[in-house]
């Protein structure tokens, strides 16, 4: 499923850890491992669009895992 999102990226401290785009709505995504390194920075406020990968499972477990296909850095 394609979607656009806004929100700020963190990183989470569970396990080995894992980055995390936490919506404006609330909701975490847990970053799929074939995104764009350059948008892995803590605090990072993006506009992302990308899958939501069913087929793929994560030790973190922190939400739906989302592929990035490509990402804006926003102001607010």
């Amino acid at each position: 499923m394609s979607i656009t999102l806004k929100g700020v990226i963190e990183r989470k401290t569970i396990g080995t850890g894992a980055w995390a785009l936490v919506a404006d709505d609330g909701k975490t995504y847990e970053i799929y491992q074939a995104s764009p390194k350059e948008m892995l920075k803590n605090g990072l406020k993006v506009e992302v669009k990308g899958d939501v990968r069913d087929d793929v499972m994560s030790f973190a477990m922190i939400g739906p895992i989302l592929e990035v296909k490509s990402f804006e850095a926003i102001d607010s």
